[in-house]
Formats: C-alpha cells, sequence, structure tokens
C-alpha cells in the first residue's frame, strides 16, 4: 500500500464503527426502544439500570458521531470499546464465540439463540486500532493537530 493511502484507512473504520453503533444504539434512544433496553440491563443485574441506559445510549450515539467526524477519536474509541467488553461479559460471552448460535433444529429450519461475542471481538479491533493509530483523514483530529503545536490527545 502506498504511504500516501495509508491515512484514508482508519476512514473506513470510522464509518464502518459508526454505522453499526448507530443501529444499535439510535432505537435506544427514546421510547419502547429505550423501556426495553433498560428492562434488559435490569434483568441482567445491572446497578442503576435507568442511569446506565442513558450511558450506554450516549456513549453508543455520542461515540459513533464522534467517530463519524473524527473527532476526540480516541476516547470516543476507548468509551465504546469499554462498552463492547461490558457487552462480552454480562451479555454474548456465555453463548459462546460464534455470532450464529444454533440452539436447536426444526423442519423449518435452524433456531438461533443469543449471539457469542465474535463481532464484539471485530469491533474491539477495530476501536482499539483508532486508539493506536488515530482518525486518519478527514477528521477534526486531523485539522485540529495541524493547527496546533502540541500533539493531540484524541
Amino acid at each position: 500500500m502506498k504511504k500516501e493511502w495509508a491515512g484514508y484507512a482508519p476512514v473506513v473504520l470510522r464509518v464502518m464503527l459508526a454505522i453499526g453503533f448507530l443501529y444499535h444504539g439510535l432505537p435506544k434512544f427514546g421510547g419502547a426502544g429505550h423501556q426495553q433496553f433498560q428492562g434488559s440491563l435490569q434483568a441482567m443485574g445491572f446497578p442503576a439500570p435507568a442511569l446506565l441506559s442513558w450511558v450506554g445510549v450516549v456513549v453508543e450515539v455520542g461515540g459513533a458521531l464522534a467517530l463519524l467526524a473524527g473527532a476526540f477519536t480516541t476516547i470516543a474509541s476507548l468509551l465504546l470499546l469499554l462498552e463492547m467488553l461490558v457487552a462480552i461479559i454480562k451479555v454474548h460471552g456465555p453463548n459462546g464465540f460464534s455470532f450464529m448460535h444454533i440452539t436447536g433444529m426444526t423442519p423449518q429450519g435452524p433456531q438461533f439463540g443469543m449471539p457469542g461475542y465474535e463481532v464484539n471481538l471485530l469491533y474491539i479491533a477495530m476501536l482499539l486500532a483508532l486508539a493506536l493509530g488515530g482518525a486518519g483523514k478527514w477528521s477534526v483530529d486531523e485539522r485540529r493537530a495541524a493547527r496546533s503545536s502540541f500533539p493531540s490527545v484524541a
């Protein structure tokens, strides 16, 4: 790969991660989706599910928007990575590795249970790459670093 194109690789990661987190985060932002998310947290034994449900939504949606803009990329990536670790430990870990958790077969076809942690690990790998490597081209972080003589912390 030519070196001059290397700065565009993080853009692909940022866009794909933002799509994924927005897809899962926006339905939790209010109404029935938020109530279901809060109920799920309560059923899993999380303390203060009313508060944590909003923290989760803000991290997912806010983090996705930050990644999309390439703003505070390291901070957003680490917060989203932490959320993925919690999801593995509390939700997906007991279901094994595969995202396709087949629980049985019927004449109509396979029956699926909750997915494993495979996709969470892919998200973590992409988030870690952004946290370590930065936002790349077409990002607020890049513009901010170009205007400042101080190294970027995001």
